[in-house]
């Protein structure tokens, strides 16, 4: 399997943009893929847990994914789709709509909630690769799946080994896991998943990652990046703790309605969270407000 091209770097993991009817907003998604390019942005992951994904109804994905794709500088970026669903069949549809729209990857974390064994787990992606030829990622979430997929075992090795994935984002702190993933086969495009270890993540053999706070922090990354790739290691490292210093902050007051906020202030409107996520309280706005004031 060959690994594939122009796929590293900063993805964003957009969030879902609502009007003020609670409705998917389309225009707004396309002024944060403007905004988020401009600053460094390389591609966007659509339709997934920054989007509030489990959240939304089937046809509302199905839009979101439409949206993304009629983006009127598609050839500016490379697109994602999250494909996600403990129903495969379901799945199977939002893979054959990302490979109609041509996005460039596919992407799903594996099927929950009624603890599949792994050769369950691994046949579900085997079925999203053989439904659409589109490269399909594997999201590695376990702190929200409760997922740990063991890559000892004969079928997640097989996986990962024989073409059906083409890469991972690893969405955990297990660093360690994310390397030997990354030894068992070096063709797989790899993407750190925490904001919070990108530093850790690419000394370890990430091309890139995708993030929640990307949707307005690239500014900071951007500049973390360039001082890994001048080997400043000091300065990354400085810059890494001030990223790290908004993601507490925005993590203690709740993530996602924390990172619509901030977008507001900065003169993009997304509107709030689905229920039941929290609205902020003032003082949480004002808290995160400076915190990101004081970081970025």
């Amino acid at each position: 399997m060959k690994k594939m091209e122009n796929m590293g770097g900063f993805f964003v993991a957009a969030i879902t943009p609502f009007d003020a009817q609670g409705k998917f907003s389309e225009t707004a998604l396309h002024a944060l893929m403007d905004r988020t390019i401009e600053q460094g942005a390389a591609g966007f992951l659509v339709g997934g847990s920054s989007a509030e994904c489990p959240l939304l109804t089937h046809e509302e994905r199905m839009d979101g994914l439409s949206a993304a794709a009629a983006y009127a500088g598609r050839e500016k970026t490379k697109l994602m789709a999250s494909v996600a669903s403990i129903n495969t069949q379901e799945a199977v549809l939002f893979a054959k709509k990302a490979e109609a729209l041509g996005y460039d990857a596919m992407i799903s974390t594996v099927p929950y909630y009624y603890k599949f064994g792994m050769k369950q787990i691994a046949e579900y992606f085997v079925t999203l690769k053989n439904a659409a030829d589109v490269p399909l990622f594997l999201y590695n979430f376990p702190g929200n799946t409760g997922v740990e997929i063991d890559i000892d075992n004969e079928y997640i090795k097989g996986i990962l080994t024989d073409g059906t994935i083409a890469g991972i984002k690893q969405t955990s702190l297990n660093l360690y896991q994310m390397e030997r993933i990354k030894n068992l086969n070096p063709e797989l495009v790899i993407y750190g998943g925490y904001d919070e270890v990108y530093i850790g993540a690419r000394m370890l053999g990430a091309d890139g990652a995708i993030g929640s706070t990307f949707n307005f922090t690239l500014p900071l990354f951007t500049k973390i990046e360039a001082a890994y790739a001048a080997k400043d290691y000091d300065l990354a490292r400085k810059l890494q703790c001030q990223a790290n210093n908004i993601m507490q902050a925005l993590v203690s007051c709740s993530l996602f309605p924390s990172i619509k906020h901030i977008l507001k202030t900065q003169g993009l409107d997304c509107g709030g969270c689905r229920a039941p996520f929290p609205t902020l309280t003032d003082a949480q706005k004002a808290y995160i407000e400076k915190v990101v004031a004081q970081n970025m």
